[in-house]
């Protein structure tokens, strides 16, 4: 490789102010990717009202979106490797925004389905290409605790969506809901145009600068499926998102039925519970690069410990849900239950090629809306309308004792795919 920091190829450093800015916009960016995401947890009662659904209809809104996801993530993560970050992320943002400003206009559950669909689209390759942006700009020592405060910003945004859908559904109306919450995003589309990004990564093992071959795309690609430890992460995540896409969907709808909550109390309990929660995620990456210090796998083995726990928070919660021990309890699995994303994210980015981390985040999220986020608001919704919605949750802590399982058998994967992945030098775009 040419000198790299000479002219145009100065070398892309870690750790500098623009890796702040960067940090900066995809919290944003991720708040209101979730407020327009989650918004229809608290419009709920408000559409069922209006069209006289079934709880599973209303729980497919969520699960229509993971299902989009999972199944554009994998081209549009390869587009994120092998274009650009800024600019897909630009792109998702703007799809995504005008999507949710077009369920404003919807008159019937078809055309609500189909434009909650084109939400998902827009979001497929946005965390892979942020996930791929935090990880260049950060060194692997703090690398977790970028992304805690990356993802601290899920539940910040889930909350807005439910404050939002709340006060909005109930003076003005679900749809003036939908089109007030897409607003912001089409300003940081424009915005994240203009931020930093490294050049694309040759995936040539010499290094050197021609455009890739289709052949050495390929070979790179399949290599992801011959490491363990990824592979463990992915279907733990995909379980731990069963949990908290469901809790995001049915929450609000579980304090006004369970807990004779009127309809804008509801969101609001659930959005406090989220708020809450986002003292998790970057919690879980700060102590998980603290515990890795001393224990190369401590991020898997962390994470799996949390999952455990998590899980058990959250039945013992419900089998007191009557009692003065329900909302601490809710509480403590608030911020237990996100601890594992972090550093469980930065697994995924430190066992692969550089030039394939999009494409590494983007597995994974086929894995967690497909095989989790995308039947789970679904099942409890089926569940609802069978036995009613307080007891069809209690099966949710099941998923999380499964992570826990995956996680820490993945464990003993992680040291040796680590020391496969060599020293690779990113350059400035």
């Amino acid at each position: 490789m040419a000198s790299p920091d000479s002219g145009q190829n100065e070398i892309y450093r870690p750790g500098r102010r623009g890796a702040a800015i960067t940090l900066l916009l995809l919290c944003l960016t991720m708040l209101f990717d979730y407020a327009d995401r989650m918004i229809v947890g608290a419009l709920i009662p408000f559409i069922k009202q209006d069209w006289g659904l079934s709880d599973q209809a209303l729980g497919s809104l969520t699960s229509v979106i993971y299902l989009t996801i999972a199944i554009f993530v994998l081209p549009l993560s390869v587009l994120v490797d092998r274009w650009s970050r800024r600019k897909m992320i630009s792109l998702m943002v703007f799809v995504w925004s005008m999507a949710t400003l077009a369920c404003a206009f919807t008159r019937n559950y078809g055309q609500l389905l189909a434009a909650r669909a084109l939400v998902g689209l827009g979001e497929a390759g946005y965390a892979p290409a942020g996930t791929a942006s935090i990880a260049a700009a950060y060194p692997r020592e703090v690398r977790a605790r970028a992304m805690g405060i990356w993802n601290a910003f899920i539940p910040i945004g889930a909350a807005v969506g439910f404050i939002v859908g709340g006060y909005v559904g109930q003076r003005y109306g679900w749809r003036q809901a939908f089109g007030l919450v897409s607003l912001p995003g089409l300003i940081l589309a424009v915005m994240f145009w203009f931020t930093r990004d490294y050049r694309t990564v040759s995936l040539d093992p010499e290094g050197g600068e021609r455009p890739e071959t289709a052949g050495s795309f390929k070979d790179s690609a399949l290599g992801l499926f011959r490491i363990p430890t990824i592979w463990f992460v992915y279907l733990a995540f995909a379980m731990n998102t069963a949990i908290t896409t469901s809790l995001l969907t049915w929450l609000p709808a579980y304090f006004h039925r369970f807990h004779e909550m009127d309809k804008q109390t509801a969101g609001n309990m659930a959005a406090g519970l989220m708020l809450l929660v986002m003292v998790g995620a970057p919690l879980g990456g700060f102590l998980a690069d603290r515990w890795i210090r001393k224990r190369v796998n401590a991020r898997m083995v962390f994470s799996g410990l949390t999952s455990l726990l998590s899980a058990l928070l959250l039945s013992t919660a419900l089998l007191f849900a009557q009692s003065a021990l329900f909302m601490p309890l809710l509480i403590c699995f608030g911020i237990i239950t996100v601890c594992y994303v972090a550093p469980s994210a930065a697994v995924t980015q430190e066992v692969v090629h550089p030039g394939m981390r999009a494409l590494s985040y983007g597995l994974c999220v086929i894995c967690q809306h497909l095989l989790g986020g995308a039947w789970s608001p679904m099942l409890i919704g089926a569940l609802s309308d069978r036995w009613g919605l307080e007891k069809a949750l209690f099966v949710l802590p099941f998923f999380g004792v499964i992570a826990s399982g995956l996680l820490l058998v993945g464990s003993r994967w992680y040291e040796r795919d680590l020391e496969r992945v060599g020293e690779i030098v990113l350059l400035k775009e």
